[in-house]
């Protein structure tokens, strides 16, 4: 009786064996890795792989008209200018005082003329077509190059003909980067800048770059004075 057991145990581990040389047969053979085996360090038989191909990042939408004079503004902060606003000799067209000297007004000639718009040439072709709709507050017969352009009244006046109004609110979501914003100053002179892409406390306010009399600044100071003019203008761009 014995005997028959043994022999039907030297059965089994013979067909055994066999199996497990055909299945060793049947594996493919590479490398075990530790992304073979699980905690326990038992070998794992199923092994996942990616199919997906690698995400790219999309590339950062082009900036807009707007947002790019809002920069160019931005840059005239770097700069060191000296307020001067006496009237000079200056070229015609694309002409201008000074690069270390200007105003409240060149801020806005200077950003503009950045992007390829010429205020000064503009402004002189509209005040010839119509010279009796500009503000006739200095008593002149006819335009003069060296010096309409500069002046926040005209620049506003240009602004409004060419339909680029927006509403007056002191609401910060109505302010956009690159639109321009005229004030009277307590002293009853008029000011104006070009609204940044930058925000000041708590990110609410848009801040503003201006000149009102140390050089270019960008300050929060859109509602610290009488707002009298708000506009957007694209040059049709």
């Amino acid at each position: 009786m014995c005997s028959r057991h043994l022999v039907i145990a030297y059965v089994v581990i013979i067909i055994s064996a066999f199996g497990l040389a055909f299945l060793v047969s049947q594996t493919p053979n590479r490398q075990i890795t530790p992304a073979d085996t699980d905690k326990s360090g038992t070998i794992n038989t199923a092994r996942t792989t990616s199919t997906s191909p690698p995400t790219t990042p999309s590339p950062s939408a082009p900036l807009s008209f707007a947002e790019r004079l809002a920069v160019a503004a931005e840059e005239r902060c770097k700069l060191i200018i000296t307020y001067d606003g006496s009237y000079q000799q200056i070229a015609y067209p694309n002409g201008d005082v000074s690069a270390d000297r200007g105003v409240c007004s060149d801020v806005v000639i200077r950003s503009y003329r950045k992007l390829g718009i010429d205020l000064q040439e503009l402004v002189h072709e509209d005040m010839r077509s119509d010279f009796q709709s500009y503000p006739q507050q200095w008593q002149l017969s006819r335009p003069d190059t060296n010096i309409d352009h500069r002046r926040v009244p005209n620049l506003m006046c240009y602004f409004e003909r060419q339909n680029a109004s927006i509403s007056i609110t002191h609401q910060n979501a109505d302010y956009r980067p690159g639109d321009i914003v005229a004030w009277r100053l307590p002293s009853n002179l008029t000011h104006i800048g070009i609204v940044s892409t930058q925000r000041g406390p708590q990110k609410q306010r848009p801040l503003i770059v201006h000149n009102i009399g140390s050089g270019p600044t960008l300050d929060d100071c859109l509602f610290s004075f009488d707002i009298i003019g708000h506009y957007r203008y694209t040059g049709d761009h």
